[in-house]
């Protein structure tokens, strides 16, 4: 209690502060080499090293043990005040810097673990506080003494709050799990990203369910009464969650059977781009001009889709040039072709090819096909440089682009026996 940190502050000398100061910084510098030398090589987003060294979780996790020895050892013939500080000290380091570490590696562009990082922090550190002035204990009694009433259950506050924890530690522990095999396993094992993708999301899933079943037990939660709250799901998905239940279903399908794939060119009614991401719910189509449609995974199964990438990675564009009647057609399409050739996104392999498609009132019209193997980069950007070299080479040559002609005839029909007039516009 508050009036035993009291006692021993005054029976505290600057011999015995000086003997547990020195200890302490032993312990400190021992935790920091063992740190350094065995986190040479490891990469700057190490949860057990971090960017520094002393910013992992391995560190403050070493000084906790050595100083607990420490303090161990040192009680035995003297006070102890500064170890007995720096325990709850580095126990709240520990489990903040765990947290934090977890989550910004598992979520790296999620706001709102900032957040959770300072509601962390700010509850371990009050926690270290009342451990060191004897509170603790106390607050703790008193919580354990104010019960809620859930029907015929009685649960107290300090039973919610260590459930609370226990499932939020199971959880980030879980993550992490996770997280490592996902880097360290199935990078290595898995070449392929859609099933590295869908293995990834089934270990999450299992690791969470378990750890969320293992979390519920520690608190004394008796797991027979989730039987209730299965038949309640169960109830919901057959009326009102069917859809939602249908696309994660149908993204472990799509990732399953690998019809379409993370990279591949396909179309969806009238959108066109590539394949950035499938999530369990949804699959992210990115455009050629940068726009971004989110598909829900069920129509990508019920529905008529494009996979423009399925059987040749090469994508094939056109663009069409009418000429005059005079024109040369063996030159017409030399032109069209050196045109698509010069640009260094135009596959050569095939090679660029123009035909002759049509013979309109205004001219002939030939169409030019060429291949790319980058449509992401853009469509309409290639054919604008294929246009303009096209409109160059024909006019170097001195052939003209056909203009739309029509005759009209105007009849006097109050005087049919005059000659009728013809006149071009």
């Amino acid at each position: 209690m508050l009036g035993d940190f009291s006692q021993l502050l005054g029976e505290i000398q600057l011999r015995t502060i000086s003997v547990e100061l020195a200890a302490l910084i032993a312990c400190l510098a021992l935790a920091w080499a063992i740190c350094r030398w065995f986190g040479r090589d490891q990469p700057k987003e190490s949860i057990w090293f971090g960017r520094y060294t002393f910013d992992g979780l391995l560190f403050p996790l070493l000084a906790l043990l050595f100083c607990d020895l420490a303090r161990r050892a040192v009680m035995g013939y003297q006070p102890v005040l500064l170890l007995r500080i720096a325990v709850p000290v580095l126990l709240s380091l520990v489990a903040i810097r765990l947290f934090a570490r977890v989550l910004k590696t598992v979520f790296p562009r999620s706001t709102l673990v900032s957040l959770i990082e300072r509601t962390i922090s700010w509850l371990a550190w009050i926690a270290a506080v009342l451990w060191i002035v004897g509170l603790l204990p106390p607050v703790l009694a008193e919580l354990d003494a104010i019960t809620l009433s859930f029907g015929k259950t009685r649960v107290s506050v300090r039973t919610i709050f260590d459930g609370i924890f226990s499932a939020a530690l199971v959880l980030v522990i879980t993550l992490w799990i996770s997280a490592t095999i996902e880097k360290r396993i199935l990078q290595e094992a898995v070449t392929d990203l859609s099933m590295r993708k869908v293995a990834s999301n089934a270990i999450r899933a299992f690791l969470l369910l378990t750890g969320l079943l293992f979390a519920l037990s520690a608190v004394g939660v008796d797991l027979t009464a989730l039987s209730v709250l299965g038949g309640a799901l169960g109830v919901g998905l057959g009326l009102g969650l069917q859809k939602l239940a249908a696309n994660y279903v149908s993204g472990f399908v799509i990732l399953l059977e690998r019809s379409i794939r993370i990279g591949d060119n396909v179309k969806v009614d009238t959108f066109e781009g590539r394949i950035t991401d499938i999530k369990t719910r949804y699959t992210l189509i990115r455009a050629g001009n940068g726009r971004e449609a989110i598909v829900p995974n069920e129509s990508l199964i019920t529905s008529r889709v494009e996979n423009l990438s399925l059987a040749d990675r090469r994508f094939n564009l056109t663009t069409s040039v009418v000429v005059g009647y005079g024109s040369d057609v063996a030159q017409v399409q030399g032109i069209l072709t050196a045109a698509a050739s010069a640009q260094a996104r135009v596959l050569g392999d095939p090679a660029p090819i123009a035909f002759l498609m049509n013979f309109t009132p205004d001219g002939m019209e030939f169409t030019l096909n060429f291949w790319v193997a980058d449509p992401d980069r853009g469509k309409d950007n290639l054919r604008s440089d294929i246009n303009i070299a096209i409109l160059q080479g024909l006019r170097s040559a001195g052939i003209d682009i056909a203009q739309a002609q029509r005759r009209v005839l105007v009849e006097n029909i109050a005087n049919s026996a005059s000659p009728a007039a013809d006149t071009r516009l």
